[in-house]
């Protein structure tokens, strides 16, 4: 065999199997830095807008994986729950836990899981009220709105009940606000306003710097306690006494607080849970998407971070494209964590 032919020879053998190894893994990537290429997620979100900024941050690490992320589902509470363990979709970054067992459908445990842990018990939720009201009229609970003076100064549509800031219907705290209206007697002493959140709580702030008093139930994190600070601008105030709602059963004890800033008391009988943020994902999904499974497991946010988020929105960086850039500088600030984040989930999926 002449020498030119046999180089050449080598040179096939050599080349094809590089090309091949070129084609396969996509412009030379391994494939296992990509383990969700040419898989598709469905992820959904929550309607209210401090959870926007979750579910942007996990859907850009799964593309990161090499999977492919649909735009997400903007869900109520027990329709996702239910969409999830039908398999409409994949997983939210807007689970509050305990508050959203009373949400689950009964095969929930069946056919999905919480798949990880974001914030542990810092989502801090409850009543406040303006602190000068709080302090002329002495207010200590929710029952203090059973007194007449109370009710009139915070009577904003002259219906004789004291306006409360409340939830929309599907949202997890609105089941507890109306327990609340039941278990201590304040259906005829104070009207929960369950129109959209974000209008409610413009309209308090502005009724706020009127020089009015306010009364509204808001958690953390959100750009309501970065507005109207706790023990500068509003106070915590409590309930009577612990009563807990169905969802909130087994968790009496975290139903009280100590040490919160800017409460009327410590302890503080919150009637509210200190609720976890979690991640909650189909069973079938995980199992199948190990990389998936190993980053919702891994992925932690500060709250700090989150509220800062948060506020961002609320000064009017609130659009889609903002809430991206928002990720993207997130990315770009931790990218030591970001990157750990992605090297666990690939190593899972070997």
């Amino acid at each position: 065999m002449k020498i030119k032919t046999f180089l050449k020879k080598i040179s096939c053998i050599t080349i094809i199997p590089l090309v091949a190894l070129f084609v396969l893994t996509g412009t030379g990537v391994a494939s296992n830095d990509l383990p969700g290429k040419g898989i598709t997620i469905k992820p959904a979100r929550a309607t209210w807008t401090s959870g926007f900024f979750l579910e942007a941050l996990f859907s850009r690490a799964l593309e990161d994986l090499g999977y492919t992320v649909k735009a997400p589902k903007k869900l109520s509470n027990p329709i996702f729950y239910q969409s999830l363990v039908n398999g409409d979709v994949d997983f939210w970054a807007n689970g509050w836990f305990p508050i959203h067992w009373a949400q689950v459908p009964d095969n929930f445990h069946e056919k999905a899981k919480i798949a990880g842990v974001i914030v542990k018990q810092g989502a801090v939720q409850g009543y406040l009220v303006s602190k000068n009201a709080a302090e002329k009229y002495k207010i200590k609970t929710i029952e203090d709105f059973k007194r007449p003076e109370v009710r009139k100064a915070f009577d904003a549509n002259g219906d004789g009940k004291a306006d409360l800031v409340a939830c929309p219907p599907g949202w997890g705290c609105e089941k507890v606000i109306t327990h609340h209206m039941k278990v201590y007697d304040l259906k005829d002493s104070i009207n929960p306003i369950k129109a959209g959140y974000s209008v409610s709580m413009a309209d308090a702030v502005a009724r706020y710097n009127a020089g009015e008093p306010i009364f509204f139930y808001t958690w953390t994190p959100n750009w309501t306690v970065s507005k109207l600070v706790p023990g500068k601008d509003v106070i915590w105030i409590g309930v009577p006494e612990i009563i807990p709602s169905k969802a909130q059963k087994g968790f009496a004890k975290a139903l009280v607080q100590k040490d919160l800033n800017g409460a009327v008391s410590s302890p503080i009988k919150m009637g509210w849970t200190a609720a976890d943020i979690d991640v909650v994902a189909n069973k079938k999904f995980l199992k199948n998407n190990p990389a998936a499974a190993k980053l919702f497991e891994v992925i932690k946010v500060p709250m700090a971070d989150i509220s800062e988020q948060n506020s961002r929105m609320y000064k009017g960086e609130n659009k889609q494209e903002d809430i991206e850039r928002h990720v993207t500088e997130w990315k770009s600030n931790h990218k030591d964590v970001w990157n750990g984040w992605l090297d666990k989930a690939r190593k899972a999926a070997k």
